[in-house]
């Protein structure tokens, strides 16, 4: 009864369904590490927000390029503040307010943006506080280059003159005659009165909708593995259920003959088939005398 499990049909069959489950168990479990990994990542960049306040400072050019390890640390830098910027639509404590970026001119020529702290509203530049001259040291949190459109950065154009959408050397480049580090810190205590501004963590380590569409995935691929499974069940049932009515002779005329085990034609062999005249008894002729 199960010999059509031999025909290259089911050889075919039986090949797919070998190589997609294990596929399958594979890009679930992918997905999953993918998902575990965002955790841990977010688990470590929180721990070590909470924690980089209370290590102790490192100079900033030891802790660049910022990395996902790097982001969140203590760093320190010394110069003269220079020119000073305002970044608006900057949430904080569930108010939307404005961020006060005032550029340090280090000893290495290049500036370093500072978030010296935050103001609720928009407030008039020429009240914003003014930053140190001379001389200053700075500590506070490193943090990579901002990307408009993440992490709540807005992709907003046309600001007016003395204020930037994003925190980066590549918006600054061209309102600055100088070089910009790739970088930022934010205070660890506001300026002048000012809000300090939180860390962030680096981008890609939230639980964000990427990480929830990763195990979302994974779900999908173990489902996979079952529809696989089940359909081979039904196919196999199927042909089980045309054997046996073959062998009763059930199957109706013109099922598929195909689905049926090879040699088997339900039985249906000599019904469909002419009888042949050789074979027919000889039948008596009427008399020509009709006697």
């Amino acid at each position: 009864m199960y010999r059509f499990l031999l025909t290259p049909r089911w050889w075919g069959i039986n090949v797919f369904v070998l190589l997609a489950i294990p596929f399958c168990i594979y890009m679930g479990s992918w997905q999953l590490g993918r998902f575990e990994d965002r955790v841990e990542s977010h688990e470590g960049a929180r721990e070590q927000a909470e924690s980089g306040d209370r290590e102790a400072a490192e100079p900033l050019d030891s802790l660049l390029p910022v990395t996902k390890a790097t982001s969140g640390r203590q760093a320190t830098a010394g110069g003269r503040y220079d020119e000073q910027f305002l970044v608006p639509d900057r949430d904080l404590d569930g108010r939307t307010g404005t961020y006060v970026m005032t550029l340090l001119r280090t000893d290495s020529g290049r500036a370093l943006p500072v978030v010296r702290g935050w103001l609720p509203g928009s407030p008039d530049p020429a009240s914003v506080p003014a930053p140190p001259a001379g001389e200053v040291t700075v500590t506070g949190a490193l943090q990579a280059s901002e990307t408009p459109g993440s992490n709540g950065v807005s992709t907003r154009g046309g600001l007016p003159e003395g204020q930037t959408g994003a925190i980066s050397a590549a918006s600054l480049v061209n309102l600055v005659p100088y070089d910009v580090y790739d970088a930022w810190i934010t205070l660890n205590h506001g300026d002048s009165g000012m809000t300090a501004v939180p860390a962030r963590a680096p981008s890609g380590t939230g639980l964000d909708l990427k990480a929830f569409q990763n195990l979302g995935y994974t779900a999908e691929w173990f489902a996979f593995v079952g529809f696989v499974i089940f359909m081979w069940f039904r196919l196999l049932r199927r042909e089980l259920e045309f054997a046996r009515d073959a062998e009763l002779g059930l199957l109706p005329d013109g099922d598929d003959p195909g689905l049926l085990p090879d040699g088997d034609d339900g039985g249906r062999e000599g019904r469909d088939q002419a009888p042949d005249p050789a074979e027919e008894p000889e039948r008596e002729r009427p008399s020509p005398s009709g006697v």
